[in-house]
């Protein structure tokens, strides 16, 4: 009798350990910032465990990277990274790890935009360091091409993790499906609009993509990065060209300080419209808690701000 429940026993707690082990192991994941840190999560579902480098409300343009960004690294099997110079901490940061993870760069097979003036700045050990880039890296400004990010995580974890490689295609071909839905609402949003009232005021010139995508143009007293200093001629012009092209709406960016654009607001004789998510999402409890979520509240911002002219 001993002999048998012995044997259960041994056999029950064999079982729950394997079983154990095999949930124990998750894909250690870091992405370099929150809205891809959101793809990754959706992707990943509880396949995985991720850390995310710069948060919520916060700017990759000026993250300076903290100790324990690199021991994250250390410890990763897969990193997802935007690229086109976006994260310009990064190649000293995964030096200085010493991390044998795989790195995936999700803007690959995205049809990239040229960057206006050949380059952008980045904080490197607190000083400004200018970063020659062909391109534009806010590609996930437009839902297209984060189908494309989406696409790249889930064959970056199916060459990590070969087992959950269906787990992680079905998720991503759910998700894609939820992308498509925002993408055709986006649409009928902006094309409701009048073509002569589409113009709007931003902190920074993150949102090339959306304009070639849905049609809205944006003008910014700042170059893709936020790190670049707008001078008394460059806001001078950019008024004259507030009212030339007659924009109808400023809006603040969650990542950037508002004086500047209140500056601007006061001399073209508009009001501030309220705030854009455009390099990060926003805390849990914000209206951009997650991709589709700031996609939707930008997009409806944008059409109520131009409706309302």
């Amino acid at each position: 009798m001993k002999d048998w429940l012995f044997r259960i026993a041994t056999c029950s707690i064999m079982t729950f350990s394997s079983l154990a082990a095999a949930q124990a192991e998750p894909l250690d994941v870091v992405a370099t910032f929150s809205i891809i840190g959101d793809f990754a999560a959706k992707v990943g579902g509880d396949r995985i465990r991720l850390n995310v480098l710069v948060g919520p409300d916060s700017d990759t343009h000026v993250y300076e990277p903290r100790p324990a960004d690199a021991i994250a690294l250390a410890g990763a099997d897969v990193v997802l990274t935007n690229g086109l110079e976006f994260e310009g901490f990064l190649t000293r940061l995964i030096a200085a790890s010493g991390t044998d993870a795989a790195v995936a760069t999700l803007t690959d097979g995205v049809e990239t935009m040229e960057e206006p003036g050949g380059g952008h700045y980045h904080y490197i050990d607190g000083k400004a360091v200018f970063h020659a880039g062909a391109h534009d890296p806010h590609a996930w400004q437009a839902v297209p091409n984060a189908k494309v990010y989406v696409q790249n995580i889930a064959a970056a974890f199916c060459a990590a993790d070969a087992e959950g490689c269906a787990a992680y295609q079905a998720n991503a071909a759910r998700y894609i499906g939820e992308l498509d839905a925002l993408d055709t609402e986006i649409r009928a949003a902006i094309a409701a609009l009048p073509q002569d009232r589409r113009t709007v005021v931003v902190a920074h010139n993150a949102f090339r993509y959306f304009e070639a995508a849905y049609g809205v143009h944006f003008l910014s007293p700042q170059g893709v990065s936020t790190e670049s200093e707008a001078a008394a001629a460059d806001v001078a012009g950019l008024i004259r060209e507030i009212r030339a092209r007659n924009a109808s709406a400023i809006f603040a960016e969650n990542i950037s300080d508002t004086r500047l654009l209140e500056q601007i607001a006061r001399e073209a004789g508009l009001p501030l419209a309220g705030t854009l998510y455009s390099d990060a999402l926003s805390g849990p409890d914000g209206p951009a808690s997650n991709y589709i979520a700031m996609m939707r509240h930008n997009a409806g911002a944008i059409a109520a701000a131009l409706a309302a002219r």
